[in-house]
């Protein structure tokens, strides 16, 4: 696929994770914000409204000013990958890796500027895991695949087009 392709082609794609991002958030801030959670599967999965000041997962509660320094780096440190990405068919899983984590960067970054906070709803009991979002599914997806890729798919000579050339 050729550059120009897969840049607009990365847009489209982001555009309309953002969109589900944003609309499944709006749609718990609607009909979760302020009840008990809601089963979805009894004892396993429930929707349940939380209000996340901290990173992902709820870490580093409050560090506002820290959360956008890292996602505006991330972001910019994809746009060079993706830029120096080649045009070989080798590499559809890296770009899908970037516009996973670029899209779930951009997601929970909306909500960090509009309101302070980011909406998670998306609750898994049997091991008491952390409240999360869509976006978060699409960070932690990406960068579980990127970890796999890099250690499982790609050779260190293959990862050469990253390196800054002086």
């Amino acid at each position: 696929m050729k550059k120009r392709m897969r840049i607009v082609l990365f847009i489209i794609i982001c555009l309309f994770l953002v969109f589900l991002d944003q609309y499944t958030k709006a749609i718990a801030v609607r009909y979760l914000k302020g009840q008990n959670p809601v089963p979805v599967i009894s004892s396993v999965l429930y929707f349940l409204y939380i209000e996340n000041r901290g990173a992902a997962f709820g870490f580093l509660q409050g560090a506002q000013i820290f959360f956008y320094l890292i996602t505006i780096f991330v972001l910019f440190l994809i746009l060079y990958v993706l830029r120096k990405l080649p045009d070989e068919k080798r590499y559809v899983p890296l770009y899908i890796v970037c516009v996973l984590i670029f899209s779930g960067a951009i997601g929970n970054f909306i909500d960090r500027v509009r309101q302070q906070y980011v909406v998670d709803f998306i609750y898994f009991k049997p091991i008491d895991f952390p409240v999360f979002n869509v976006a978060d599914i699409y960070v932690t997806t990406g960068a579980i695949i990127m970890v796999l890729l890099f250690l499982l798919f790609y050779n260190d000579h293959e990862l050469d087009f990253l390196k800054v050339r002086k």
